[in-house]
């Protein structure tokens, strides 16, 4: 019992930063990332056992849930004030973070949780269909519909990427 203990305290303490930045993404809310993780992590934790070889999964999973969760229980559009990236993001110049930031403020939940699980996390259309528990046509037009908004909402952004070699 100590062990799966330590166990499970050595993978909060390596893993928390990193969902954390998942969630401040899924969320667009500090205080809701941070609850979002602890609703997670009280999860992984009852259920320790069963998942220890492969928990970030699970907690990130469960994350996902979450959040849907969320939405779909709240049965509305909902914006978030991103505010900002932490230091660790990859994104480091500051005005291209606040335009993103902005950007996906302009977002409906939905649309950035689905853009989050797809870019950020790198998860294929059936993955994500899979993590939200949504249809894989869900994913593809809400997918579409994200960033077809992105463009409306930051021009700005797509000639950055075009400028890239």
């Amino acid at each position: 019992m100590a062990a799966r203990e330590a166990s499970f305290e050595s993978f909060v303490r390596a893993r928390t930063t990193a969902l954390g930045r998942t969630a401040y993404l899924l969320t667009g809310d500090a205080h809701a990332a941070e609850d979002l993780v602890q609703s997670a992590l009280l999860r992984a934790a009852e259920h320790w056992r069963r998942i220890e070889t492969s928990p970030e999964a699970y907690v990130r999973r469960t994350m996902y849930h979450l959040q849907v969760s969320a939405w779909r229980k709240r049965g509305e559009v909902r914006e978030h004030d991103l505010g900002g990236f932490d230091a660790a993001s990859p994104v480091c110049d500051t005005d291209l973070r606040l335009s993103i930031a902005d950007a996906l403020a302009g977002l409906t939940v939905k649309q950035r949780t689905v853009l989050v699980l797809r870019f950020f996390e790198d998860l294929t259309e059936s993955q994500t269909a899979d993590a939200l528990g949504i249809s894989r046509g869900t994913v593809k037009s809400t997918t579409r519909q994200a960033l077809d908004r992105l463009r409306v909402l930051a021009p700005h952004l797509a000639e950055l990427v075009e400028e890239r070699p």
